[in-house]
C-alpha cells in the first residue's frame, strides 16, 4: 500500500530516552484510566492518536482460530438468578444511601436507623465512601458514623460517584455506608505513607485478602504494587484510587476516626472470611494469542518473528464488517498473565492501552513494558464488551463459589464506565445484582482500579473491581 504524507500521523515521534525513564518512574496523576497509558503519554509529553486512520480493510481474509479465548458466555448467563431489589434484605449486611450534603442530625438519625435494619448483634466492619461536600466535615463525619452505627473498624475514602446496592448515584451529593457482619473473620487494618507504604503491612497471620484504598496523587503505584506483590503472593488486593473533586487534586482516605491526604488505606481479611475478587477490564479479546518474539522498551517490534503492525492488521482483517466497524478507535492489548497455559480465557489477561503503530517500521507502542516470550491477545472495550465481559467473570465467579455464602461486598468502578459509557444508569451495580444477588453492595467511582490478574495485583482503568466476603 502507498503512503502519502497523512500517514505521519501514525508515526511515534518519541525521544526513547525520554519515555523509558518515565516507565520507571510513573506516579498515579489526575484521573489514570488506564495507568500504562497516563505514564507513557506523560513521559512523552503528548497524546499519541491511537490509530487516527483506519486501518487497512481486508475483508476477504479470516485467520484461523488458535488458542482462541473462549467467551461463551450464554450457558453460564442463563442460569443467573434474579435480584429483588426494593426488598433487599440480608443476615450479614447492609447498605445504606444518604442523600444529600452534610447535615450532622440527619445523618445521626439515618447511621442509627441503618444499623437497627441489621439484624446481627455486631458490626464487624463499616465501608464509607463520601463525595466532596463531605470533605471539610470529614473527621466529624467518621465520628458520626462510629458511634451512631455502633462500628468500631471503618475504612473507607472520598469519591465522586457513590454505589449502594444495584445503583450508582452519578449525580449530587451523598454517602455510601456499608455495615457488615462477619462472623469469625480476623481483620486487620492500617494506613501506610511514604517508605512504609514500601513495605510489608505488620498484619498477623496470612490474609486471604486485602480491600485498599489509596491517593491517586502522591504514590508511585507500579514499584508500591510489585513490591506489596512480593511480600505478600497469593493474597489478592481489592480496591481503588480515591476520587473526588477533578478541579482540586486532593482526595481523602478514611481508617476508623482518622483522615488522611496521602498513602493508603489497607484491610487484610481473613480467618474464616475470604476476599473473592471479581475484576472485568470491559474487554473482549479478538483474534488469536501470539508470543511477543521482539521489544524495545515500551514497543512491540516483532510477534511470532512477524512485524506486529502486520499482526495486527490481519487480526483486524480477521473480524466481521461490523465487529471492525465496533474496534477502531477501540483497540487495546492483553498480556497473559501465565505462558503455560493450553488454553487462554477471559481474566487471564492483563489489558493495557494500545498507543499508537509506526506502519514503516512495523512497530506497535503499548502502556506498558513488554518481553519477548510475553503471550498476547488483542483486545476490544466498548459498551458491548464491557457489559459482556463483566457478566461472564460474575456467572464464573458464581459457580465458583458456590455452596458458600456472600456476605457482603465492595465495588470499585471506574470513573469512565458509567452513563458515559453504557448509555443509561446503574449498570454494573444492576448487573451485580442480576448475577449474585440480592447481596449488599457499597461502592465508589475511583481514579483507577486495583485487582489481580492472575497471581498478582495491579492497578487498572475503565475497569469494574468488586470484593465479595465469603464464609469458608
Amino acid at each position: 500500500m502507498k503512503r502519502g504524507p497523512s500517514d505521519m500521523r501514525h508515526r511515534l515521534r518519541v525521544d526513547r530516552a525520554v519515555a523509558d525513564r518515565g516507565a520507571r518512574s510513573q506516579r498515579w496523576k489526575g484521573s489514570p484510566r488506564d495507568p500504562g497509558y497516563a505514564k507513557t503519554a506523560a513521559a512523552w509529553g503528548h497524546r499519541i492518536p491511537i490509530l487516527s486512520d483506519p486501518l487497512p480493510v481486508d475483508c476477504g481474509r479470516r485467520g484461523p482460530s488458535r488458542r482462541r479465548a473462549r467467551c461463551t458466555l450464554r450457558h453460564l448467563a442463563a442460569r443467573a438468578p434474579a435480584a429483588s431489589l426494593a426488598s433487599m434484605r440480608h443476615p450479614h449486611s447492609i447498605v445504606g444511601h444518604w442523600n444529600g450534603g452534610w447535615d450532622e442530625s440527619g445523618i445521626q438519625r439515618w447511621s442509627s436507623a441503618l444499623r437497627a435494619r441489621l439484624d446481627a448483634p455486631t458490626v464487624s466492619l463499616g465501608v464509607l465512601f463520601a463525595t466532596p461536600a463531605f470533605a471539610p466535615h470529614a473527621t466529624d463525619l467518621l465520628e458520626v458514623i462510629r458511634l451512631h452505627a455502633r462500628v468500631s473498624r471503618l475504612v473507607g475514602c472520598s469519591t465522586a460517584v457513590v454505589v449502594t446496592d444495584g445503583r450508582e448515584h452519578e449525580s449530587g451529593e451523598g454517602l455510601s455506608l456499608g455495615l457488615y457482619h462477619l462472623p469469625g473473620a480476623e481483620l486487620h487494618a492500617c494506613h501506610l505513607d511514604g517508605e512504609a507504604a514500601m513495605g510489608s503491612a505488620a498484619i498477623p497471620g496470612k490474609p486471604r485478602g486485602w480491600l485498599v484504598f489509596a491517593d491517586p496523587f502522591h504514590m508511585d503505584g507500579e514499584q508500591w504494587l510489585g513490591r506489596w506483590n512480593d511480600l505478600h503472593p497469593g493474597e489478592p488486593m481489592v480496591g481503588g484510587l480515591a476520587s473526588g473533586d477533578p478541579a482540586v487534586q486532593k482526595t481523602q482516605l478514611y481508617l476508623d476516626g482518622e483522615v488522611h491526604e496521602t498513602g493508603l488505606v489497607a484491610l487484610a481479611v481473613g480467618g474464616a472470611v475470604s476476599l473473592e475478587p471479581v475484576v472485568s477490564q470491559g474487554c473482549t479479546p479478538i483474534g488469536d494469542t501470539w508470543t511477543v518474539t521482539r521489544t524495545d522498551r515500551h514497543f512491540i517490534l516483532t510477534i511470532g518473528n512477524r512485524p506486529a503492525y502486520s499482526v495486527l492488521v490481519e487480526t483486524f482483517n480477521g473480524l466481521s464488517r461490523e465487529d471492525q466497524a465496533r474496534t477502531q478507535g477501540n483497540l487495546f492489548v492483553g498480556f497473559a498473565s501465565s505462558e503455560y497455559r493450553e488454553e487462554f480465557r477471559r481474566g487471564d489477561f492483563l489489558v493495557r492501552h494500545l498507543l499508537g503503530v509506526d506502519p514503516g517500521q512495523g512497530m506497535i507502542a503499548v502502556g506498558a513494558l513488554p518481553r519477548p516470550g510475553q503471550t498476547i491477545q488483542f483486545q476490544r472495550r466498548d459498551a458491548a464488551a464491557a457489559s459482556e465481559d463483566l457478566a461472564w467473570m460474575l456467572a464464573r465467579t458464581r459457580e465458583k463459589i458456590a455452596g458458600r455464602a456472600i456476605l457482603g461486598g465492595v465495588l470499585a468502578v471506574c470513573l469512565g464506565r458509567g452513563q458515559g459509557l453504557f448509555g443509561s444508569a446503574h449498570h454494573d451495580a444492576a448487573l451485580i445484582q442480576e448475577q449474585l444477588g440480592p447481596v449488599p453492595v457499597a461502592g465508589f467511582y475511583c481514579n483507577g482500579e486495583i485487582g489481580p490478574v492472575g497471581n498478582r495485583s495491579f492497578v487498572h482503568g475503565y475497569t469494574a473491581a468488586l470484593a465479595l466476603f465469603v464464609g469458608t
